[in-house]
């Protein structure tokens, strides 16, 4: 498969190193990650970002935020799965939020979703959660103008949070750059890759 037009994405470097991480012992590639935060204070937040999560009404870490945030904030790769309504948005939004550069106004985290709804789901989260940051989120998503999405990422903003379909459909166009992008996040993982997005 070739890449799209302005990537720099080399499928067959990426599977080589894919089989290479692979086939080295999978101890060094799955490893399980053991500590818990009894509360927000505990994991080391910006002082803004934790005025954020308690504005939004958290007072204590759910099970998933004890074990989720703080590894997400140290930059680690993470798979995380928790029932729904235990607070699993809010734990990737806060590992994004604490890893950003303010003073950067440049995508540096992609957020892909399988729906509009869950999309703009997310911006909201992002948004109250970063209210004291100062944090750009701009949600990507079909059915909206392509015109004003270009717009608003040529004025620059921090997080997109979007669906595959207008998310690619900006890369193409070059209106979303990834040469600033040092965050990935896949919600609901298993629903995009059954969906053959």
């Amino acid at each position: 498969m070739a890449a799209p037009e302005g990537s720099q994405f080399d499928a067959r470097q990426f599977d080589a190193k894919m089989d290479e991480l692979l086939s080295a012992d999978a101890q060094d590639f799955f490893t399980s990650y053991d500590e818990v935060y009894e509360s927000f204070d505990a994991m080391g937040l910006q002082e803004n970002l934790l005025r954020g999560i308690y504005a939004y009404g958290f007072e204590k870490p759910s099970a998933i935020q004890q074990r989720g945030i703080v590894p997400f904030c140290k930059g680690l790769d993470v798979i995380q799965q928790a029932q729904s309504g235990t607070g699993k948005t809010a734990t990737f939004c806060s590992g994004v939020l604490q890893q950003l550069d303010y003073s950067v106004t440049e995508c540096q985290a992609l957020v892909l979703a399988p729906t509009r709804e869950l999309a703009q789901q997310i911006e909201k989260v992002m948004r109250a959660l970063g209210d004291y940051l100062g944090v750009r989120v701009h949600a990507c998503v079909g059915g909206t103008s392509v015109r004003e999405d270009q717009r608003i990422l040529s004025s620059g903003v921090h997080v997109v949070v979007g669906t595959p379909g207008r998310v690619f459909d900006m890369l193409r166009r070059q209106s979303l750059r990834p040469d600033y992008i040092k965050m990935f996040v896949l919600d609901e993982a298993d629903e995009m890759l059954s969906r053959d997005l």
